[in-house]
């Protein structure tokens, strides 16, 4: 490349008080996006995720390095006013935009109503995350969200318990929102001057989520349940039994079908009036899978693959993590880079997924130890440096 490409935020100040997951991930991708992100954590502590472990690794939990590169990291005791004028002062004449996920009233209780910030700096844009929608003052947990919102209806044998999905899914949907909504904001400030407030809650970005479960509902009132790894609308779409396991097979419309039914050496199939149209499959899906697997069941799992893949039918095994963050995709794509950090080292994380064809999109600075950048804040605050001279990390 014969010239450094920056990031589309470039020049675009962050002020980080959010604390756990989904807010703190949102932040993490305007920094992955270009822009300067200070993060202002507790004193004595800092963020209750720099205790989830283990693992730990040099004294840093794995769970805080996930969502938090990209940043500075300054303390402060929000109870002090001392230290509430630094907020204050970072909110009204360095920051574009702030990003919080105090309980309701923490803010209003320290003098830094979010209200009262943007009268004095009307281009901010600010961002609160909460765990429910406007009114109710509950917190927000990734586990609590999921039962709350159905996602453990839907997860699990049809006789059996309810499950979770295995990653925080409910705070990676509310981040996502909250990011999203921050770039509108920033949007529309550059049309209009100012800067507005937004807020997304953990179990309304749930909610949103669930497009077909919610759409069937409300079209059938008919409740969802569970199915397992099948698809409720869709057949065969599903793990298949091969000899040595399951693989995954997805068939989306009727030419796919075709050529799986053709791939198994049943093209008789395809006319049959139980198999003929999507719906009649999904009716039938019982009958349909035992079919298939009558075939695959005596193919290892290398050979359905291999059989499904020349007739253009998707289909995967299950991977575990190890597989997918040392596969040939993660190498071809770059999923993986480094960062230095000051006490672990070279430090492998995982790039988020956008390429820009005329900016950059990379993680460009480790996650920050606990208090590391309070000096650069100090000189700012003390008058020997300007506060637009946060140069970014």
């Amino acid at each position: 490349m014969s010239e450094q490409l920056a990031g589309p935020l470039s020049g675009v100040r962050v002020l980080d008080l959010s604390r756990i997951v989904a807010a703190p991930f949102a932040t993490m991708a305007l920094g992955e996006l270009g822009a300067d992100v200070l993060k202002v954590e507790r004193s004595g502590g800092g963020d209750d995720s720099r205790t989830w472990g283990p693992p730990f690794v040099h004294g840093e939990s794995a769970y805080y390095l996930a969502v938090n590169r990209n940043k500075r990291s300054l303390c402060l005791d929000l109870s002090l006013r001392s230290d509430q004028d630094v907020v204050r002062r970072l909110a009204t004449e360095w920051a574009d935009v702030l990003v919080e996920n105090y309980r309701a009233g923490s803010l209003d209780r320290w003098n830094l109503g979010l209200d009262s910030l943007r009268a004095a700096n009307p281009r901010l844009v600010t961002a609160t995350l909460t765990g429910y929608p406007p009114g109710d003052t509950r917190p927000g947990y990734d586990f609590i969200a999921q039962a709350d919102t159905g996602v453990m209806s839907l997860i699990g044998a049809p006789d059996g318990p309810p499950h979770k999905v295995g990653y925080p899914v409910s705070d990676m949907s509310a981040g996502m929102f909250l990011l999203s909504g921050v770039l509108a904001a920033l949007y529309q400030r550059e049309r209009t001057g100012r800067g507005q407030h937004l807020s997304v809650s953990i179990w309304e970005a749930q909610v949103a989520v669930q497009v077909n479960v919610n759409q069937n509902y409300l079209m059938t009132r008919t409740r969802p349940r569970r199915l397992g790894n099948a698809h409720p609308q869709v057949a065969p779409y599903e793990m298949i039994r091969v000899a040595d396991g399951f693989i995954s097979v997805a068939v989306a419309n009727e030419r796919q079908f075709g050529n799986l039914m053709g791939a198994i050496g049943r093209p008789d199939l395809t006319a049959d009036p139980r198999f003929s149209t999507n719906a009649g499959r999904v009716a039938h899906r019982a009958d349909l899978i035992a079919a298939i697997e009558s075939a695959t069941g005596a193919l290892s799992a290398a050979e359905a693959l291999a059989l499904l893949g020349r007739h253009d039918i998707a289909c995967a095994r299950v991977r575990t993590i190890d597989e997918v963050l040392t596969s040939p995709e993660a190498r071809q794509a770059g999923t993986v880079v480094s960062v230095e950090h000051p006490t672990i080292g070279e430090m492998p994380v995982v790039r988020l997924p956008w390429r820009f064809s005329a900016a950059t999109s990379a993680p460009r600075t480790p996650p920050p130890l606990l208090g590391e950048h309070g000096d650069v804040v100090g000189e700012i605050l003390t008058g020997q440096r300007a506060p637009d001279q946060i140069s970014a990390p």
